[in-house]
């Protein structure tokens, strides 16, 4: 397992530097910068403030500058538009927002999802079966575009239980619409993926065996049927981990929680190069690093996969 693990992060740190390099290359070969405006600045106060910036400097020597400040002390710089601020502070103060919503997303869609695909395949063809198969059909057509407008206006506007905005230090008030947002859409693609995966495990000739012993239905999905029905799940919860966790730009525009999806969609509109290249990089890290815990997990569970 040691040896696996090593030959993951082999592909994983040059494919990180690889992300880096190729992030800087497209966002300086955009058109415009970030401070070019409808009234252009005069001459002078364009070169001074480049050269604070050390924007005045050849190309290549700006791409050595900017990855050896993130290899060796994780500086993404400082922020373009936000005075006095660097990257870095931006996303110590957007970022765990983001990751308590998105982790409490992640953990309801899991077991919302999983427990419905499991009841769904044990079930086939029954009233359960087709209860759990609508919720995920339903789900999966209400992405949090439309799921954060219907919850605003159903449990704010109109039964004023929930408060429509804010973040208040994470208090569950203002998680509950949030975390449902997010999580709706993840959780009908795992419960899907979970019933059909199920499904075929049910079907092969090992559980077919394990039900002619006469051992219980319970102990056959539990000890002999869950392993082989998460590996394709698991391939999935690597990417849709990252994707919660790193925030959602409907999910902080619509309930202004202060994520960093909200400051990636003002940098962009700003052109502020550092931090759309900040975040870019940390969601990078995360999908790269989430993916490497996925393979380890895949491997624990099906030890072919090491060889």
């Amino acid at each position: 397992m040691l040896s696996f693990v090593i030959r993951r992060l082999a592909v994983a740190v040059p494919t990180l530097l690889i992300l880096v390099i190729l992030s800087f290359v497209l966002m300086y070969s955009a058109p415009g910068g970030p401070f070019n405006s409808e009234r252009p600045l005069p001459p002078e106060v364009l070169a001074n403030i480049e050269a604070k910036y050390g924007l005045d400097q050849p190309f290549w020597k700006q791409i050595v500058t900017y990855v050896w400040g993130v290899v060796s002390s994780f500086d993404f710089g400082p922020s373009f538009q936000f005075k006095d601020r660097t990257v870095n502070d931006i996303i110590s103060q957007g970022f765990p927002v983001t990751l308590t919503y998105g982790f409490w997303s992640f953990v309801v869609a899991v077991i919302c999802g999983v427990s419905l695909g499991i009841a769904a395949a044990i079930r086939q063809n029954s009233w359960l079966d087709y209860l759990a198969v609508g919720i995920s059909i339903g789900a999966q057509v209400l992405p949090n575009f439309v799921m954060a407008p219907i919850l605003l206006l159903t449990f704010t506007l109109w039964l004023g239980w929930l408060p429509g905005g804010g973040w208040n230090d994470g208090q569950w008030q203002y998680l509950i619409m949030p975390v449902i947002a997010l999580s709706t859409s993840y959780m009908a693609s795992i419960a899907r993926i979970t019933r059909s995966s199920m499904l075929e495990v049910l079907n092969t000739n090992f559980i077919r065996t394990a039900r002619a012993k006469g051992l219980p239905m319970n102990r056959v999905i539990w000890r002999h049927a869950m392993k082989p029905t998460m590996l394709p799940v698991l391939s999935y919860l690597g990417p849709a981990f990252v994707g919660m966790i790193t925030g959602s730009v409907v999910i902080d525009v619509f309930f202004s929680t202060g994520g960093i999806g909200q400051f990636f969609v003002n940098s962009a509109f700003n052109r502020d190069y550092s931090v759309i290249m900040g975040i870019t990089i940390l969601v990078g890290a995360l999908t790269i690093l989430f993916n490497l815990v996925v393979d380890v997990l895949y491997a624990w569970l099906d030890p072919k996969i090491r060889y």
